[in-house]
């Protein structure tokens, strides 16, 4: 007569242990690599190692340099636009290491140097659909655009024409539309506080204060910053465009803590905006 409830307890004991495993890993299957740490988020490279590939020149898009993790995973894809006069190079130091942190990345030329940013939008539009086009390792569902300068109004002009991107990040973005209501990407706006070229007031500000429709925005502000500063390669660009991506290409809700709350103004940043918590 005992056999039963003794059955019943056995099972119901093992539940707890195995329900929680099954609930994480439905929760999220695009996690990749491991917890992370402030000294991960902030280092040079992740845990994948990286193979590149040269872009020859293409009719849509200037050619450029794809990097893919070393692993039978797929990954959400990034591409990355230079700005005015620039090529892939000013931008390249994205590639291995976003790669190295489990994206695709392609860092591109453009069709000319002169092209405006919204030609540039186009471009990074026609990367991504490449870089999915071709390399196997790419999930097409989970893009995202970065650019600066003239190629930062590019990944402005890339999110309103597509809005089924997960992630936008224009880095001392340039562009003449300061109305940007009808983005609907989760965006990142990063600009240097002593910006000559885009002054914020006239470019990352209103950029960022127009973003109504997005889930999810941010304004970080680079103190004592130029035009370059947001493209650098720098431990606090490192931090927050990784977290970024890994936020909203990964639904890794285990860089939220690098986001939010959000970080109060420092020796690094001198301003920073959100909309925490995110959604």
């Amino acid at each position: 007569m005992r056999i039963k409830p003794m059955l019943a307890a056995l099972v119901l004991a093992l539940i707890p242990a195995t329900a929680p495993a099954v609930a994480t890993a439905a929760a999220n299957p695009y996690e990749r690599g491991p917890a992370p740490t402030v000294a991960s988020v902030e280092s040079s490279r992740g845990t994948f190692a990286v193979t590149s590939a040269a872009v020859a020149r293409q009719s849509n898009f200037g050619g450029g340099t794809v990097y893919t993790p070393t692993s039978d995973l797929t990954f959400g894809a990034v591409a990355v636009s230079p700005g005015f006069t620039a090529t892939q190079t000013s931008v390249a130091h994205f590639g291995p290491r976003l790669a190295s942190y489990g994206f695709v990345v392609i860092t591109i030329n453009t069709l000319s140097g002169f092209d405006d940013p919204d030609s540039r939008g186009r471009q990074l539009l026609a990367a991504l659909d490449y870089v999915v086009r071709t390399n196997p390792r790419v999930d097409a569902s989970r893009l995202a655009v970065m650019g600066h300068s003239m190629g930062g109004g590019g990944a402005l002009r890339a999110s309103a024409t597509r809005p089924a991107l997960q992630a936008s990040i224009p880095m001392a973005g340039w562009h003449t539309t300061k109305n940007w209501s009808t983005v609907q990407v989760p965006t990142l706006v990063l600009g240097g506080q002593n910006d000559p070229t885009a002054p914020n007031s006239q470019h990352s500000t209103p950029f960022y204060n127009s973003i109504t429709a997005a889930p999810d925005k941010a304004f970080l502000e680079l103190r004592g910053g130029d035009h370059s500063a947001p493209r650098s390669d720098n431990v606090t660009v490192r931090k927050y465009t990784l977290s970024w991506l890994k936020r909203f290409v990964d639904d890794d809700v285990r860089y939220d803590q690098f986001l939010c709350p959000a970080p109060a103004p420092n020796t690094l940043i001198s301003a920073y905006r959100d909309t925490c918590p995110h959604a």
